[in-house]
């Protein structure tokens, strides 16, 4: 079982780990670092038998340093049908707390479905790659496609080299979600959450890197993840003046189960190319 964690956990102040470390720059933390933490802090707060975490959105507000941080959960409202519980995020690395984050969860009483048929996305489009549990290493692959001068560019079948991904086509992620920390299984909304945050850098990595950064992350979830595994699909990109809006598709071994959404700005000035920048120091997570 693999050992490594986005934080280690002493008295409420968690510690970033090397796995939690972003490519963005130096002594800055990885979104689904950022997100895990906002997400398991939810969850302890506003989880109860019954209700069941659906819509997650987390505004970062500034760029998460590897400094000590801490939580603070409040619930906004507590009804028979609806919980919403609030997280902030604070980092202590000066004089001052600095907030970095703030998180909305939304938890909805589970019931049966109303009567009726209503289209559903197919399931059949989905085909993850087989790896062994143990294997915490991501995988990617991108649709074939035509590039701006109207050549053909080549499907790319599952891998883990960054740099093969490294073109106009959509692409996909299957990843195994870290936990939070050290001996804690993260839960299925815990994995939803990190696997979700990929949302940016699937929508967002084109021909020459990863240019646009995202400011936000909104997960919906029709039901939560099943196994230890989550996909993330590319289904829409739209990018002008420097500001991007992307949909990802989230599915498991059964299928779609929900949705990630992002905005993201121009960081052009810190643009990570994957054909020279090698992650596996970081990415490896295990």
């Amino acid at each position: 079982m693999s050992t490594a964690s986005f934080f280690t956990e002493s008295d409420g102040r968690f510690d970033p780990t090397r796995f939690s470390l972003s490519l963005w720059a130096p002594r800055t933390l990885n979104g689904p670092a950022v997100c895990a933490i906002a997400a398991r802090s939810a969850e302890i707060a506003g989880g109860a038998d019954g209700f069941r975490p659906v819509r997650f959105t987390i505004d970062l507000f500034r760029a998460a340093r590897a400094d000590p941080t801490t939580t603070t959960a409040t619930m906004l409202r507590e009804g028979g049908r609806v919980r919403v519980v609030e997280v902030d995020i604070f980092q202590h690395g000066g004089d001052e707390p600095v907030r970095v984050a703030r998180s909305t969860t939304v938890f909805l009483k589970e019931s049966t479905n109303p009567a009726g048929e209503r289209w559903e996305r197919p399931t059949s489009a989905f085909d993850p790659p087989e790896v062994p549990d143990d294997d915490y290493y991501p995988r990617f692959a991108a649709d074939a496609t035509t590039s701006a001068d109207g050549s053909p560019v080549a499907a790319i079948e599952w891998t883990s080299d960054l740099a093969a991904l490294q073109g106009p086509g959509r692409k996909r992620h299957w990843t195994h979600p870290l936990p939070v920390v050290p001996g804690e299984t993260p839960s299925p909304f815990v994995r939803a959450v990190i696997a979700a945050e990929s949302t940016s850098l699937m929508a967002n990595w084109g021909t020459t890197g990863i240019a646009l950064i995202n400011c936000d992350l909104t997960v919906v979830l029709a039901r939560l993840p099943r196994g230890v595994r989550v996909g993330v699909e590319a289904d829409f990109h739209l990018e002008d003046d420097g500001i991007s809006a992307s949909t990802c598709t989230l599915y498991d071994v059964d299928g779609p189960f929900g949705t990630g959404a992002v905005a993201a700005v121009n960081n052009a000035k810190a643009e990570i190319d994957f054909t020279s920048v090698k992650p596996e120091d970081r990415m490896k997570q295990a």
